[in-house]
């Protein structure tokens, strides 16, 4: 009998001892299985098969249990409530994106979290997102694989609070991509955007304020590793990035300002390396960098300020064997 086997027996023998509920009302968890039937109740005996039916079934705040490994959608996965959607341990737990995102998320307040799941692109399918949240209060997705659509693999717009941990994201477009009031927290992941951005904060909209904070995370093979980027004279993009890897991207880290936006980059302690333009660049007039503790090597520009950003440096970031080291005004800041 294999583990899986008996975590279910386990979990269904547990399930009968409770005492059981109406079956009017909404479960607290429910349950998927590749043996399931969308006509079942959702509970561990009677399991569902796919994940529109148990978020039918599952109350506000609720968990949804994914038991085997298999693909639990045939069209986009739209999220209305709070949820914590996960896979059991040694399941992997699929949602496919074909022609249009796997997952989306519009509905003020709620608060979902992605555990252990798998989102992929179906093989020739046109796809632009593996989940979009437009409106909300938070997503969290850890220990999870998102990879594959054009566009971007999370994007999530407003005020909404993003974490990502432990992850492995590889879009084209944007891996992550947070805007116009989003706060994200990313950590101990992989990410890649082969021909855009790893993670990019972004401010387009007026009187917004974006923050993503990155740490101990690779940021590989993409246009750009790390981006604080804004379009409106009033809107903020915020970044820092620390104790990570940013490797073989065109640019590294880049904080750039147009029309008069504030864009902040805080970089410290990372290996940026192998890039095939700039290291750590500033561009833009209200655009400004911090850097402290950095090695920046192998690129073609290690440290840049450009078109009126300015570049402070604490003055110890190891800067060598680049085309140029650094080009524009740095300046050095003592530390308080």
């Amino acid at each position: 009998m294999t583990p899986h086997f008996v975590l279910r027996g386990a979990l269904a023998l547990a399930a009968a001892l409770l005492v059981s509920v109406p079956a009017q009302a909404q479960l607290f968890r429910a349950y998927l299985a590749i043996d399931g039937n969308d006509a079942n109740p959702c509970t561990l005996p009677q399991p569902c098969r796919l994940l529109p039916a148990a978020l039918g079934a599952v109350a506000d705040g609720g968990e949804i249990w994914l038991l085997d490994s298999a693909n639990y959608n045939t069209a986009t996965v739209n999220i209305a409530k709070s949820v914590t959607i996960l896979a059991v341990p040694g399941a992997v737990g699929s949602i496919l994106a074909n022609g249009s995102p796997a997952v989306f998320i519009d509905t003020a307040g709620v608060n979902v979290a992605l555990r252990n799941i798998v989102i992929v692109r179906f093989p020739g399918s046109a796809v632009t997102y593996g989940i979009n949240m437009t409106n909300g209060s938070s997503l969290t997705v850890q220990g999870s694989l998102v990879s594959g659509p054009s566009d971007a693999c999370i994007r999530v717009e407003g005020a909404v609070s993003v974490r990502v941990i432990d992850s492995t994201i590889r879009c084209d477009g944007y891996g992550i991509q947070v805007r116009n009031g989003v706060s994200a927290t990313i950590t101990r992941s992989v990410i890649s955007a082969p021909v855009g951005y790893a993670v990019a904060a972004e401010g387009s909209a007026a009187g917004t304020t974006t923050t993503a904070s990155v740490a101990d995370s690779t940021l590989q093979g993409s246009g750009v590793g790390g981006y604080a980027g804004s379009t409106n004279a009033t809107a903020t993009a915020i970044l820092a990035v620390g104790g990570s890897q940013v490797d073989r991207n065109g640019f590294g880290l880049q904080a750039s300002s147009s029309a008069g936006g504030t864009a902040r980059l805080t970089a410290r302690d990372n290996l940026i390396t192998n890039g095939q333009f700039y290291g750590i660049q500033v561009t833009g007039a209200g655009a400004r960098a911090w850097a402290v503790g950095n090695t920046v090597s192998d690129g073609l520009f290690g440290l840049a300020a450009e078109s009126g950003g300015v570049f402070e440096s604490a003055g110890d970031n190891a800067v060598r064997n680049n085309g140029t080291n650094k080009s524009g005004t740095i300046t050095v800041v003592a530390t308080e």
